[in-house]
């Protein structure tokens, strides 16, 4: 089927366009939505990545950029935006196509691969000495372009889209992301998560779903820490008001559900190694948040991945070298075994411990573990904790 868009016309059916933007999703031109069959272990809640890495500068702010850009009347000025780099990219490309010049600062803390994107596209970028996801709208990045859009001295010469305020953001949301998981799940959603971040995701697709159906539940996900190593990602718990993104509706939130780094890098790397998928520790962070609803509920529901791995290899290498070292580390796996032999077998290890040395030690039911972890605590030994499942139990202990 043919649409036109402006004076231009494109074809999905061909995949032939007049220009870049006419590939950002929409309804007719959805991302895809794929089942998660390994990672997520629940028969009675099934799960679905909306993978926005199939926009065509690769993120789910694609969306808001084409949006926000095109309705802006830039009349000679430079676009000016602060971002933790997907915006920016995003805002770039459409820049560029549009023949528009645009500076974007970005917290230093950001991943490298992030600035040199930027820098390839050309854009200029400001750097500014602050936290992945400052507190204040006046510090950081933030702060940087709120100068350069109020000063006297410069305001004359730039103007930004300002996806914190703008309501564009809410609304690309509200006429594609929201339509395109009601089509694809053919109405089946009950349960959607997304991040918080600039807040237009949540509060634009919730508000679509909401209005579909009021009985499925949003889910926000946000970080443990204010200091967090999650791009794109931020902590509204705690904050006023003043400091919380204006575009955000509370009203169409469900629930608040935080994550770790530790949680969130590690849910990421599992879900490449068991079902294929690269993806971003933002994504990450949304499905560890979804597969632990999935211990409790029954449903079919839908996890943003606003992005890839890509973008992240220099913060992975960090997590994978920490895995290097703890992969390592001796391994004994007692799941066959139930207490009181798992403990017996499991305390015979411990003991055989140099000092320094380290074991994981994997068990196959609560039973075990209860007795096994008072064991480690009578002996003030304070051991490393994961799950693999319902039966997997894996503690790391050093002596």
């Amino acid at each position: 089927m043919k649409y036109l868009h402006g004076d231009k016309e494109f074809d999905h059916a061909r995949r032939v366009y007049s220009d870049i933007t006419q590939l950002i999703a929409s309804p007719e031109n959805p991302t895809p939505l794929v089942r998660l069959n390994r990672i997520n272990r629940s028969r009675d809640f099934v799960i679905y990545l909306k993978l926005e890495r199939y926009n065509p500068f690769g993120s789910i702010k694609d969306r808001i950029a084409s949006e926000m850009l095109k309705s802006l009347d830039v009349d000679g000025r430079k676009v000016v935006e602060p971002s933790s780099g997907n915006t920016g990219i995003a805002l770039t490309c459409v820049a560029n196509a549009l023949g528009i010049p645009i500076e974007i600062a970005v917290p230093k803390g950001i991943p490298e691969e992030k600035k040199v994107m930027l820098k390839f596209l050309g854009a200029r970028l400001w750097e500014a000495d602050d936290a992945l996801c400052p507190l204040f709208p006046t510090e950081g990045a933030r702060g940087l372009v709120n100068a350069l859009v109020n000063s006297p001295a410069t305001k004359a010469s730039y103007i930004s889209p300002n996806q914190y305020e703008n309501e564009l953001n809410v609304q690309a949301h509200y006429r594609t992301t929201g339509p395109e998981i009601w089509q694809q799940t053919q109405g089946k959603i009950t349960h959607f998560f997304a991040g918080f971040g600039t807040c237009g995701t949540i509060t634009g697709v919730g508000r679509f779903l909401k209005a579909q159906n009021p009985a499925i539940k949003v889910i926000g996900v946000e970080p443990s820490s204010p200091n967090h190593r999650l791009p794109g990602m931020k902590r509204i718990t705690g904050l006023a008001d003043e400091f919380i993104p204006k575009i955000l509706d509370r009203s169409v939130i469900d629930g608040t559900v935080e994550v770790s780094d530790q949680d969130a890098y590690r849910t990421a790397i599992d879900l490449a190694r068991k079902d294929g998928i690269p993806v971003g520790p933002t994504t990450g962070a949304i499905l560890w948040a979804a597969l632990r609803l999935a211990q409790q509920e029954r449903g079919l529901a839908v996890v943003i991945s606003p992005d890839d791995a890509f973008k992240y290899t220099s913060f992975y290498k960090d997590i994978l070298e920490t895995e290097a070292k703890e992969s390592a580390a001796r391994e004994c796996d007692l799941c066959d075994l139930v207490c009181p032999l798992s403990k017996i077998k499991a305390t015979e290890l411990i003991d055989s411990l140099d000092a320094g040395e380290t074991v994981k030690i994997i068990l196959g039911n609560t039973e075990s573990l209860k007795s096994v972890a008072q064991e480690l605590k009578a002996r003030g030994i304070k051991p490393g904790f994961t799950q693999e499942g319902e039966n997997r139990f894996i503690l790391t202990v050093t002596r």
